[in-house]
């Protein structure tokens, strides 16, 4: 069986991963699984991960490691990187050694501290500006240009931090863009490679992680109109999958949510939620199941206030599988503050949901 080898040769918490067919590989060649959870915020208009105004943010990452989480997803926004964005929302009494820094310089403490705690980072381009998700990887104040040149500065400047395994290159991509088609303005699947490969030439030990898109088909290949979540819908990879020019590094990262967040049409079939499965296969299961590529569930969350959602997360825990070679996932959220789902910490920033807790810990692997 052949993988591509890194250079790095340190402990199993420690050095750059590869990947071959389904699974994920640490520098010893031992598969990994991603278990990890998305703390958001520096891609808001406060520039920095929310919550600090309360806690310390060293203590909120040992607490993070403390329920099993071995990775965390970090949103951001290009817009952070400017000379005008200013971290705010800050108690400097808690975190002193945070008064100061760009929310880049905090960034940097967050990803060491991460580091020294055994955890992993996927930064996130989750969207161009403070304000607004966007279809297309692109704006008019934020060209491609911008999207690129920023990741390779990110690539350069975590070049030798282990910690930061790779970039998930933008968040829920949705129409216009579209995967295939070969229009370089709406085609995101090769919008993916440009971005990924341009990062890969600055560090080429990255994981690329791709999400999918709303919508695929009909088309000269598909007969089929698939509507899915914003980056969901995978389905065209089976035709045209992404093209690296480093072999080890593609993972593809779907999105899934329950019906609290959009009331999808198979929520309220007869034979929910046994049909569930079999949408996560047509969609983005197969990648996994047909050991095509790693499969990264980068977001899935809900506020488990009735049947339907606890009848989703159950169905989604037994679906990505127990033990170290399950499906990698990365629960959204930390926060309690998101809207839709709300976290798995309460309004109060320190308890833990034991519920949503004690699902996610069936699907965490024991070591």
């Amino acid at each position: 069986m052949w993988y591509f080898m890194t250079t790095s040769h340190r402990s199993s918490r420690a050095g750059y991963w590869h990947t071959h067919e389904n699974y994920i590989y640490d520098s010893n060649d031992q598969i990994v699984r991603i278990a990890g959870i998305n703390w958001f915020g520096f891609e808001t208009s406060t520039y920095v991960v929310h919550g600090l105004e309360l806690r310390n943010y060293c203590d909120m990452l040992k607490q993070i490691q403390s329920q099993g989480y071995n990775t965390i997803r970090l949103p951001y926004s290009n817009q952070l990187f400017d000379p005008e964005s200013k971290p705010n929302e800050i108690d400097f009494t808690k975190n002193p050694d945070l008064a100061g820094l760009t929310g880049l310089e905090i960034m940097d403490k967050i990803i060491l501290q991460a580091g020294e705690l055994g955890l992993h980072i996927i930064l996130d381009r989750h969207r161009p500006d403070a304000y607004a998700q966007s279809a297309c990887w692109y704006t008019a104040d934020y060209p491609e240009t911008r999207w690129i040149a920023d990741w390779q500065m990110l690539a350069q400047r975590y070049r030798d931090q282990t910690a930061v395994i790779g970039a998930d290159l933008h968040n829920e991509p949705h129409a216009p863009a579209r995967w295939g088609g070969g229009d370089l303005l709406t085609d995101w699947r090769l919008a993916a490679e440009r971005a990924g490969n341009a990062i890969l030439d600055v560090n080429p030990n990255w994981l690329i992680f791709v999400e999918g898109v709303d919508c695929y088909g009909p088309d000269e290949r598909s007969s089929e109109e698939l509507h899915y979540w914003w980056g969901g819908n995978l389905a065209g990879a089976a035709i045209d999958p992404v093209r690296l020019n480093v072999p080890g590094r593609l993972v593809y990262s779907p999105h899934d949510y329950p019906p609290e967040v959009h009331p999808q049409p198979w929520f309220y079939a007869s034979d929910y939620p046994e049909n569930l499965p079999t949408i996560w296969d047509k969609h983005w299961g197969y990648i996994a199941k047909q050991k095509i590529a790693p499969i990264l569930l980068g977001e899935f969350g809900t506020r488990l206030q009735d049947e339907l959602a606890q009848q989703w997360l159950e169905a989604l825990t037994r679906y990505l599988g127990m033990g170290k070679t399950g499906m990698h996932w990365t629960y959204w959220c930390w926060n309690p503050d998101s809207g839709d789902t709300g976290g798995i910490l309460e309004d109060n920033w320190q308890t833990i949901n034991q519920v949503k807790q004690a699902y996610l810990a069936l699907i965490t692997p024991s070591s």
